[in-house]
């Protein structure tokens, strides 16, 4: 899965994903960037 890392400035996969669901019961997705090891979040629905 891919997203974008803030640190690096660069769209990179996401390692470690894990599907949460946020307060407002919006599905979204939090994982760590495969380079620099970045907290990255992406809201919306996404494959498993």
């Amino acid at each position: 899965m891919d997203g974008y890392c803030v640190k690096c400035r660069a769209s990179r996969s996401m390692q470690g994903v894990e599907q949460v669901t946020l307060k407002n019961g919006r599905p979204a997705t939090r994982g760590t960037c495969e380079k620099c090891g970045t907290k990255m979040f992406k809201i919306g629905a996404t494959a498993k």
